[in-house]
């Protein structure tokens, strides 16, 4: 592969940054929760380019975060240097799609409206393609990770199971797209989900009195803290695991929650999501390169979770105050 050179991303750098004050602001943010209305709060969202909604239900919302959502990559798409930047952002919806479809057919029946844009691969194809039994199209570790989760769940009847198999097959992808880039930046980003779901994998075990074994299955290696000191360190003890990065505060909260019974996992959830957002502030320093474009595709995947919370709770009738508490740290 040829070697990209910094200097090429100048031009959509740049772009990069003129797009940022698109995204939703923490003052945006407020402004949709003291909305009179959800139709106001959900004009706010004009303003990020998102498509007037004529009326506010969840299906209008998520169709127009993913029409959002395909409208960022074909647009990156067209300037930048190495494609392979946006897959590792794009791998997360096919690896969706490919859950719905397993589950679909294990069941005998269709789910295509669960299917989402955005990935590397057309939903509507990738279907077709599955129903027919022909992925040549995708990459080899996909294919291998799609036949082998319908097989685990046509053998084990759980679908869980067969999500262990994609979540693993995806951040494995995920880090080898990374490797490909030759970015260390990104690297350490999938490094750091890696080790972010683990955690959350750890704590919840520990929650339902799984063991060492269960653990094995799930987690998954490639992340900066060893899948072996995770096995081996009970619930209570994962804030020590973690304490010198940058989960420590998610671990100690996830730590003071890993017992049955021992209370909500709003904090913990949230602190494990700021950790990775702050780990795109020294990212946000650099003039160009890999990093500004990586910056803004991970702002845009905050901004969805940051809309579905507010209007989620909004449309559930909770307090601005509650909502706020469970937003997580605004990238910009």
């Amino acid at each position: 592969m040829k070697e990209i050179k910094d200097t090429e991303y100048i031009f959509i750098s740049t772009r990069v940054k003129a797009m940022e004050r698109g995204l939703l602001t923490r003052e945006r943010m407020e402004r949709m929760l003291d909305a009179p209305s959800d139709e106001a709060a959900a004009k706010v969202l004009v303003e990020c380019g998102y498509p007037d909604l004529a009326s506010v239900t969840s299906q209008s919302l998520e169709a127009a975060l993913a029409q959002r959502q395909s409208e960022t990559m074909a647009d990156l798409d067209s300037a930048i240097p190495d494609r392979t930047v946006l897959d590792i952002f794009k791998v997360q919806f096919d690896y969706h799609n490919a859950k719905v479809l397993v589950k679909a057919q294990a069941l005998g029946t269709q789910q295509d409206r669960l299917l989402i844009r955005g990935g590397r691969y057309d939903p509507d194809q990738l279907a077709a393609d599955y129903r027919q039994g022909d992925l040549s199209g995708c990459s080899e570790r996909f294919q291998q990770a799609v036949s082998r989760a319908g097989e685990v769940l046509g053998s084990t009847g759980d679908p869980q199971q067969a999500d262990f198999v994609l979540d693993r097959a995806y951040f494995e992808e995920m880090g080898e797209l990374a490797a490909q880039t030759g970015s260390a930046f990104l690297e350490g980003y999938v490094a750091l989900l890696i080790d972010a779901a683990n955690l959350r994998a750890a704590v919840r075990a520990s929650r339902l009195k799984k063991g060492g074994e269960f653990l094995r299955q799930v987690l998954v290696p490639g992340g900066n803290v060893p899948v072996s000191a995770l096995t081996a360190a009970r619930g209570e003890n994962l804030g020590n695991v973690f304490h010198t990065g940058p989960l420590a505060a998610a671990a100690a909260a996830g730590a003071a929650v890993s017992a049955p019974g021992s209370g909500a996992l709003t904090e913990f959830e949230r602190l494990c999501d700021n950790a990775v957002t702050a780990y795109f502030d020294e990212g946000r320093m650099v003039a160009f390169g890999v990093e500004p474009i990586a910056g803004y595709l991970y702002a845009r995947q905050c901004e969805v979770t940051a809309i579905r919370i507010i209007m989620a709770g909004r449309m559930a009738g909770l307090d601005g105050d509650t909502i706020r508490r469970r937003l997580r740290r605004s990238y910009c």
